[in-house]
């Protein structure tokens, strides 16, 4: 393994009875192979220990803190210990663990902000089983906002950025039924996305000029307002507003031919209107190594581009490439800019 920095990463939980402890054990086993830079697991060492044995897998385990981790990652895995709140069964979430998924969360971006840790890297939780313990956000994105924006008394807009080896793709509007999006989507909404994407992929992506392809609401971009009015009346005045500002926006594009390679080669990312219209493209076309990525906040988040998977938890074949990738590029980027950009 090639020396490390000084400086950690943090590595959350997740919800215990998924696939997080499957996926953090296997890539530590391959942290020579992949030098991987170290990461503090933020999460019950017990669960680890327990889907360990289950797995069959020898992994030494250590509580740790950031000043410590990078000297024990080698020979262990470090873990600063945030009790899971009851006893896990691999692929059986239960409420009582939410506290424990919620804290290392928390956990996670006190330890990044204050620059103890240079990036955080979630595991993937159960909104269900955390919506039944009274959390109040729709997803990650808008809590970290939240935390985010109660640490420096500042307000923070969240982007979600998947970004894989073949296309970054972000939705405007994400977590929210289709049927509300046109009422959501607004002018100011895209362009303040792509302000934000385009400062954001300058910063931690050194891309010198970020190329942004802005997909149609409608279908054929609404075919000149045949097949909707949104297109012309909300999309295009956005893009109008984003070249006059310097940034390379173009569109509204049919979002049915924005996806093939000959077009991919023509952007570096895609702005999309709704959630699916980005993430079935994005994971269609690298479902194992796209990584989730949060842009517009003071700390550098990302995250394996896939669920919980309880089906599959303790069976001893989820694949930890997301994963993989979501470190990797948690290190390049807080690397690219340092901590708190």
């Amino acid at each position: 393994m090639s020396s490390h920095p000084s400086i950690p990463l943090a590595l959350t939980q997740g919800d215990p009875a998924g696939i997080g402890p499957d996926i953090t054990l296997a890539a530590w086993l391959r942290r020579d192979e992949l030098e991987l830079l170290p990461f503090l697991f933020l999460g019950d060492t017990t669960v680890l220990r327990e889907r360990a044995a289950q797995l069959g897998l020898n992994v030494p385990l250590q509580e740790a803190d950031p000043a410590t981790a990078c000297e024990i990652f080698r020979d262990a895995l470090p873990i600063l210990q945030i009790d899971a709140g009851r006893a896990v069964v691999a692929g059986e979430p239960h409420v009582e663990t939410a506290r424990g998924t919620i804290a290392a969360i928390e956990m996670g971006v006190s330890l990044s902000m204050r620059g103890k840790t240079s990036a955080i890297v979630t595991n993937p939780i159960a909104k269900s089983v955390l919506y039944d313990a009274g959390f109040g956000f729709p997803g990650h994105t808008e809590f970290l906002a939240d935390l985010a924006t109660r640490a420096t008394g500042k307000p923070h807009m969240p982007v979600m950025l998947l970004a894989g080896p073949k296309l970054r793709a972000i939705p405007v509007t994400i977590h929210i039924p289709l049927r509300d999006v046109p009422q959501v989507l607004t002018s100011d909404l895209i362009a303040e996305t792509c302000r934000i994407t385009d400062h954001d992929l300058r910063t931690r992506f050194g891309i010198a000029k970020p190329r942004l392809a802005v997909a149609g609401l409608n279908p054929h971009a609404g075919e000149n307002g045949a097949l909707g009015k949104e297109d012309d009346e909300i999309v295009r005045p956005a893009i109008d507003v984003l070249r006059a500002e310097g940034i390379d926006a173009f569109g509204p594009l049919p979002a049915d031919t924005m996806f093939h390679d000959e077009a991919r080669r023509r952007y570096d990312v895609a702005i999309c209107m709704y959630h699916d219209q980005a993430l079935i493209p994005a994971k269609a076309l690298g479902f194992d190594d796209s990584v989730n990525v949060t842009l517009g906040l003071p700390f550098v988040r990302t995250s394996p581009d896939h669920g919980t998977a309880f089906g599959i938890a303790g069976k001893g074949i989820a694949k930890e490439d997301s994963l993989v990738a979501a470190l990797r590029l948690a290190s390049a980027i807080s690397g690219k800019t340092g901590n708190n950009t």
